[in-house]
């Protein structure tokens, strides 16, 4: 039996017998896999009024009431047919901040027994991150949605 007959042994690689390839990448040329393709928003004012969006939610912090509402629908009514990225954050900034108001509603009956203050602490502090990760998302251009959010306004 000769080398190439017998089963039981593989085949030594040559550079002569190897298939031709590109040599292996270092380290630091790995590129991730592609993301999702969605369309950036390229036009800076767009990405601004967006931004301004979910950021004018925030003023309720510095105690205008009902400022988390009033802010994004301001801003949303202005600028909404001028810029359909503003008109879309606009809505999903809305949409959050109605949710929002909503949890602190159910929250309310349950501090009588102590919980609800807590779910209280947990929904403002929530909100807070999420409306910071919305703004920065749409000042780079990207379509953000919020992971928790009624879409009561379609």
């Amino acid at each position: 039996m000769t080398d190439a007959e017998n089963p039981y042994e593989s085949p030594v690689a040559s550079p002569s017998n190897t298939p031709s390839s590109t040599p292996p990448p270092t380290a630091g040329s790995i590129a991730p896999p592609p993301a999702e393709p969605r369309d950036v928003e390229t036009n800076n004012d767009a990405r601004t009024f967006a931004m301004l969006c979910h950021l004018t939610a925030l003023a309720s912090l510095v105690g205008v009431p009902f400022g988390n509402i009033l802010g994004p629908l301001v801003m949303w009514l202005v600028k909404k047919n001028d810029f359909a990225f503003v008109d879309e954050q606009g809505k999903e900034s809305l949409n959050f901040q109605i949710t929002v108001i909503i949890a602190l509603a159910i929250c309310i009956p349950l501090i009588f027994i102590i919980i609800g203050i807590f779910l209280a602490l947990a929904v403002g502090i929530t909100s807070l991150i999420f409306v910071i990760i919305a703004a920065v998302k749409t000042s780079n251009g990207e379509h953000y949605r919020y992971p928790i959010s009624l879409r009561l306004i379609k």
